[in-house]
């Protein structure tokens, strides 16, 4: 039976295939077909979908990539087998699964499709400077941010026994801080911030530090999701701020030795991507690994004063400085991998050999493991206190460039 009308329909459908040619994005296509044609392919559909068992539909229903078909008439079209659909009876491979672990980062495009996939979070992690005079928080609330997304406290959600700007806090109140935003150790995180790719990249080597690989950086933050005409939201729901509260109490009751409630993520520091004052005081002499600093070249030659005040001008001697600009292109978006390994390998970087990065305050170093990720150098450790620790200790050695 099942057989006999899905032939029926696929004859049927034969003729009209040329008008329907992108079947992985048919939107448009099915639009501006006649009812007749649209009535044939909807009753293809809906016997592919309900009617036939997977050994017939493999020989009616074909591939186009990750692309397969089906329909779901009473709801237009949607999803089965944990795919997406876009347009006419097109199943994506879609959600985190479909994302390449190789990679870092995301596109636009793909975080719109995937959007409200139920293991997909959002977090804008925008953080700036203190001499830019800009309130992340205030702006997610008040001026934009991608549908849905949830704020996360760069300097909130940090080690508060820390005289250091936003280090790394603790396994206990960084897994209840995510825990309160509602996030689960199966979710996949999505990470963008207000300039393109600067602090999101810190919260993305957060949570790799706390063991959590699912995780990606938004190519070109809300910039390039702007200007890829999407939607953004500008204001901020009572239950959004709500979490962004609860995470930032969260770390302070851990910090007070108060309890938190249950948690929904378990975070393990991985302690291979995390070096502190001594290690780099180590690797001096061993150099076991290649020391990058992300901080504009002004900054590393000891020419241009801090913008932290009481710090040192200079750099840790034997480092090389590759200014976290330079793996950005002019739309703030990580280059492709050969112009990033160019750029490396033209600093005398070998990328067979361990690197670790540092910055001013550990946010920007991060941008450098990122385009380090892309290259398959996913071991890349953040030097956490950099220069704000380094400069600020007086028995650590600096290095200044006159020439």
């Amino acid at each position: 039976m099942a057989t006999s009308l899905l032939t029926r329909a696929f004859t049927a459908l034969r003729p009209i295939r040329p008008a329907f040619p992108y079947f992985c994005e048919p939107s448009r296509s099915f639009r501006s077909v006649g009812h007749a044609t649209k009535e044939t392919l909807l009753l293809f559909f809906t016997i592919v979908a309900f009617l036939c068992p997977s050994s017939i539909r493999a020989n009616y229903v074909g591939e186009n990539g990750n692309c397969k078909l089906f329909a779901v008439p009473s709801a237009g079209f949607g999803k089965c087998n944990s795919t997406a659909t876009t347009g006419l009876g097109v199943a994506a491979s879609s959600g985190i699964h479909s994302l390449p672990s190789s990679d870092p980062v995301v596109s636009a495009d793909w975080l719109h499709a995937n959007l409200k996939e139920p293991d997909v979070k959002v977090l804008d992690a925008s953080w700036y400077m203190p001499n830019e005079q800009r309130n992340p928080l205030q702006e997610y609330q008040q001026v934009a941010h991608i549908p849905g997304a949830l704020f996360f406290d760069v300097d909130g959600i940090s080690d508060r026994s820390s005289n250091l700007p936003h280090m790394l806090p603790s396994e206990e109140a960084f897994s209840a801080a995510v825990s309160a935003l509602g996030i689960y150790n199966k979710d996949g995180i999505i990470v963008y911030d207000g300039k393109g790719i600067f602090s999101a990249a810190r919260v993305w080597w957060m949570f790799r530090a706390f063991g959590h690989g699912r995780v990606w950086v938004l190519d070109g933050g809300l910039p390039q999701w702007r200007s890829s005409g999407y939607d953004v939201e500008s204001s901020a729901s009572s239950n959004s701020i709500l979490k962004a509260n609860a995470a930032r109490e969260a770390v302070e009751k851990v910090y007070s030795g108060q309890p938190v409630g249950p948690t929904t993520f378990e975070a393990k520091l991985q302690p291979h991507l995390l070096w502190n004052l001594d290690q780099i005081k180590e690797n001096m002499d061993l150099l076991s690994h290649q020391h990058i600093d992300a901080r504009a070249k002004a900054r590393f030659d000891g020419v241009a004063p801090e913008p932290r005040k009481g710090l040192r001008a200079g750099h840790v001697p034997n480092s090389k400085c590759i200014p976290f600009t330079q793996v950005l292109d002019s739309s703030q978006m990580l280059l492709p991998a050969s112009e990033l390994r160019k750029k490396f390998e033209d600093e005398g970087i070998s990328l067979d050999r361990p690197v670790v990065t540092s910055c001013g305050t550990g946010v920007t170093a991060c941008v450098l493991a990122l385009g380090l990720h892309r290259l398959g150098k996913t071991d890349v450790p953040i030097y956490d206190g950099s220069w704000t620790e380094w400069g600020g200790h007086a028995d650590a050695p600096v290095a200044v460039n006159t020439a």
